[in-house]
């Protein structure tokens, strides 16, 4: 067996670009027991790479992470090299320079008149797709995407982009390299954004649109979706931390190669951040303020009510919304004419929730039944409601340890929304086979540090639940962003498990 098919044994990976990723790559490289020659056309670019890389490895040593052995074998294999020509015999390239179309051009050009053709190319963009770099290529069944995240030895996600050209050979070869780095490959079909800089666009497309429909603050959509469902960070925080000016842009590609899926449309909010210069973390400011890179007085999203508990009146009848005021520690007694209503609604509103009820929509108050209720619960009144409603049902909810917030009126409140919208994204992906089910939500839970992956999300809610969400959703809204994926529908019509094909 020769060539691309015995990928195992190939032990020679070359470099182009010394930026941070172009360093990551190499780390995991040389820690995988790879030679790994560094490029870069700044003089002594390869050369300071190496002696980050020697840094870095060292500080391991330090943490005791790594045996001072396996440091120094691993600087060993770091080879810089200050002319092209001289990775002639590298197995692997993989290309991890900056984002423009013309300069990756160049680079593949002049590789395939430098190495043999046997050696696999591979670029690390984040948003060029595959096929458009290889069409300058003579042989472009040997040329994929290897999209590593940022910061590479600490992010077990790379993601295998296989474009219409790329050969199963390849494939397999950039699979096998991914698992000798110790880094989880996934195959992804060529696509804008590929896989999960698709699949995070929900999170926090939906997250500004919410907030653009003056729904909840930043703060308390944040807090909702760390309480609620689990997230490290809510989609603010999110944003703040990757660079406003960075997922905006990415937004966009996404949005237009999609031919501009109105599930995939951002706000325009989004793009005023980018305008005031307001990028998030490392300018100081985004959606929140920041100082030597932390949070500084972070806006609350608690509401504090100033009136007692009292008892409360079932809207609608129901064994589940018994059980849920029971849950919460709500009284429930008679109706007196002014006590609190409260209801439970799954994708409407208050407003809707009232009609349907037969319910005084003056003091209706709605409390979101899904997700995790032992941190948090959230409550919505319609318009014109008497807020007084809202602090007896919130004193009440308090006495038990959880915080609340209150937000304006919403079908799919927030959480509901942005979990739908997620689960939904994934579905779609699935869809249109951007990726196999699983290599999904592996993506997603690696890649953005999700709880759960989408299609996991949907499972876990219900994808029944789910599809009900989007339903009303469109419904009231009339909006085509939340049109339901086919395949959540089909799964949820025929209870299927989510995952089945």
């Amino acid at each position: 067996m020769t060539g691309i098919e015995q990928a195992e044994k190939r032990t020679k990976i070359a470099v182009i670009g010394a930026g941070a990723m172009g360093q990551g790559i190499v780390q995991v490289s040389v820690q995988g027991g790879l030679q790994a020659y560094i490029f870069d056309r700044e003089e002594g670019g390869a050369e300071a790479a190496k002696a980050t890389i020697a840094k870095r490895l060292e500080r391991l040593v330090e943490k005791e992470r790594i045996s001072q052995e396996a440091c120094q074998q691993a600087i060993s294999l770091v080879q810089p090299v200050s002319k092209l020509e001289e990775i002639a015999d590298a197995d692997f390239v993989v290309e991890a320079v900056f984002e423009d179309l013309r300069v990756k051009h160049d680079i593949f050009t002049k590789l395939e008149n430098i190495v043999s053709e046997n050696c696999i190319l591979a670029s690390n963009t984040s948003s060029i797709p595959i096929a458009s770099i290889a069409s300058v290529c003579r042989h472009p069944s040997r040329i994929a995407g290897l999209h590593f995240f940022n910061p590479v030895p600490l992010m077990k996600l790379v993601e295998v982009i296989v474009a219409a050209a790329t050969s199963q050979k390849t494939t397999d070869a950039l699979v096998a390299l991914g698992k000798q780095m110790t880094r989880t490959p996934v195959v992804v079909k060529d696509s804008p954004g590929f896989l999960v800089n698709m699949g995070g666009r929900a999170f926090t497309t939906e997250g500004l649109a919410i907030y653009q429909d003056r729904v909840a603050t930043p703060e308390q959509i944040d807090a909702i979706m760390r309480d609620g469902y689990g997230f490290r960070m809510g989609p603010f925080e999110l944003m703040d931390l990757t660079g406003i000016d960075v997922n905006y842009p990415v937004s966009q590609i996404i949005y237009n190669g999609f031919m501009q899926d109105a599930r995939l449309r951002t706000t325009a909010n989004h793009k005023a951040m980018v305008d005031a210069v307001r990028l998030g973390r490392k300018a100081g400011q985004g959606w929140f303020s920041y100082e030597d890179g932390k949070m500084v007085n972070p806006p609350s999203p608690d509401f504090i009510p100033q009136s007692q508990a009292g008892p409360v009146v079932l809207a609608s009848n129901g064994p589940e919304l018994i059980s849920l005021c029971k849950e919460l520690g709500l009284e429930i007694g008679d109706d007196d004419g002014i006590c609190p209503l409260v209801a439970a609604p799954i994708g409407t509103d208050a407003s809707e929730t009232a009609l349907q009820c037969g319910a005084d929509a003056r003091r209706l108050v709605c409390i979101d039944p899904v997700g995790n209720l032992e941190k948090r619960v959230v409550l919505m009144m319609a318009p014109g409601g008497d807020k007084s409603a809202a602090q007896k049902v919130a004193a009440g909810i308090i006495i038990g340890g959880r915080a609340v917030t209150l937000i304006r009126d919403s079908a799919g409140f927030v959480g509901q929304r942005l979990a739908a919208m997620v689960a939904n994204l994934g579905c779609f992906m699935a869809d249109i086979g951007l990726a196999s089910p699983y290599e999904i939500d592996i993506a997603m839970r690696l890649g953005l540090n999700y709880p759960k992956g989408p299609l996991e999300l949907a499972d876990h809610l219900g994808a029944g639940t789910v599809f009900t969400i989007m339903q009303e959703m469109h419904r009231i809204s009339g909006d085509d962003r939340y049109r339901s994926s086919l395949w959540l529908r089909r799964h949820a019509q025929l209870n299927l498990t989510i995952w089945e094909e």
